[in-house]
């Protein structure tokens, strides 16, 4: 390089400063995100001395402003230009508008010297989204939540609604926010709720299928259509009642069904047999009172004659009208698989009972067999789980002699439930015994 030019006085090196000129060639640089651009700076050396420039890009443009060349050496009164190519990504941190770029021309050797020219970025718009759906499918018996996230990846702000829709129309749709504004580079989720029209009782799960549709409300050049994203969802709506809970319900009411037409009838049965087959061997035994005969009309009663008398005026058995109308309870108690007995007072001596009515209680519900004796005969033998609560009454009232009682004998096979719920541990039976009582005839 040529030495450099200068004057000596009293052994001391001096330099001209002079601020060197330096002039962008435009005042407005206009350049699109993902692109390129270029301007010119022009550059005179207006020292008298051999100097080289070093350039800085200074403002928010620096990150993807280059200079070229770098450093450009210029003789005095010499003028060079160098570019600057402008390259700014295609990001959201790239914001669209009016941006400041200043260039700071620095000479080596006389660094105070500094130049600085300006000129205007102009930054297009450009317009990138992305929208998803999450999660694609819900089940549920009646709605299903998802989740709708948005991100602005241009350089402007933009506005986004959404809309939901399925080809059924059975579905409605609520969202947080049907129209959403984002800021460059902003994300947002927002919340959907799916909701089915009515409620699936029984039958196999229903997928019902919709679309979100996201959109972008922005001004565009014509050589940039905006494009909706279309969001697949589905919400698969489960029924109320599962197939396993019908099936178990069609078990039960066949097991009801059954009981009512045949398992109850089957226990009647077994009950009847086992009382008949007791009958047989009480009857074989002898010891088994025919049973009373049907009950008669009751014959007209003559005029001046009372009711029960003969048409001679006297009762039944040849006794004298009146007697004493007598009632007694007895109660027997029974251990599960024993016989145990009770028995009414005795007749007292010189008077007959003449037994009208028995009435015979099994409030608990118990299983087994109940025989009913006057005296040495068996009135009658009666299977325990075939009634509750049962009477017999005569026309003709059973006859017990004196000193002789009426015997009541249990043979308890299972004991059953009080009212209380809670199952006995024995057998309880009461028979009520009504009759009159009467002097005996002479």
């Amino acid at each position: 390089m040529p030495s450099l030019l200068c004057s000596r006085q009293e052994n001391t090196a001096t330099f001209s400063a002079v601020t060197p000129y330096a002039e962008l060639d435009s005042p407005r640089v206009e350049v699109s995100p993902g692109g390129e651009a270029t301007t010119t700076l022009a550059v005179r050396n207006n020292t008298d001395i051999v100097e080289a420039y070093e350039f800085e890009v200074v403002g928010e443009c620096a990150a993807w402003v280059t200079v070229e060349p770098a450093r450009l050496p210029l003789y005095p009164g010499a003028q060079g230009a160098v570019t600057l190519v402008l390259r700014p990504p295609l990001s959201a941190s790239v914001r669209a508008g009016e941006v400041p770029l200043a260039v700071r021309v620095v000479p080596v050797e006389q660094p105070g010297m500094v130049a600085v020219p300006e000129t205007t970025v102009v930054i297009a718009p450009f317009h990138r989204y992305r929208a998803s759906l999450s999660p694609q499918r819900r089940r549920g018996w009646r709605s299903g939540r998802f989740q709708v996230d948005l991100h602005n990846q241009g350089n402007t702000p933009v506005a986004m609604p959404l809309v939901a829709t399925d080809a059924a129309e059975d579905l409605r749709f609520t969202f947080d926010e049907e129209r959403p504004e984002l800021e460059p580079g902003e994300r947002a989720e927002l919340r959907l709720r799916a909701r089915a029209s009515g409620l699936l009782w029984f039958g196999r799960p229903v997928s019902r299928p919709f679309q979100v549709t996201a959109a972008v409300e922005a001004e565009t050049s014509g050589d940039q259509p905006l494009v909706p994203e279309e969001l697949d969802g589905e919400l698969v709506q489960l029924p109320l009642l599962p197939r396993w809970l019908l099936a178990l319900l069609a078990l039960l009411l066949a097991l009801v069904l059954f009981w009512l037409t045949l398992g109850r009838k089957a226990v009647e049965t077994a009950a009847r047999e086992a009382a008949e087959q007791k009958t047989i061997e009480l009857a074989k035994e002898g010891k088994l009172l025919a049973p009373p005969p049907p009950e008669q009309p009751k014959p007209q009663v003559p005029p001046g004659e009372q009711p029960g008398e003969t048409p001679g005026g006297q009762p039944p058995g040849g006794q004298s009208a009146g007697g004493q109308p007598v009632s007694q309870t007895v109660e027997v108690r029974t251990g599960s698989g024993r016989t145990n007995n009770g028995a009414s007072e005795s007749v007292p001596e010189g008077k007959l009972f003449y037994v009208t009515d028995l009435v015979m209680a099994n409030y608990q519900g118990d299983e087994g067999l109940l025989t009913i004796e006057l005296g040495d005969r068996t009135i009658t033998t009666i299977a325990l789980e075939t009634f509750r609560n049962q009477d017999l009454h005569w026309v003709t009232p059973l006859e017990v002699s004196s000193e002789e009682v009426v015997t009541v004998t249990v043979r308890c096979s299972r004991p059953g439930t009080p009212p209380s719920g809670r199952q006995a541990d024995r057998c309880v039976e009461l028979v009520n015994v009504s009759g009159v009582l009467r002097d005996a005839p002479r």
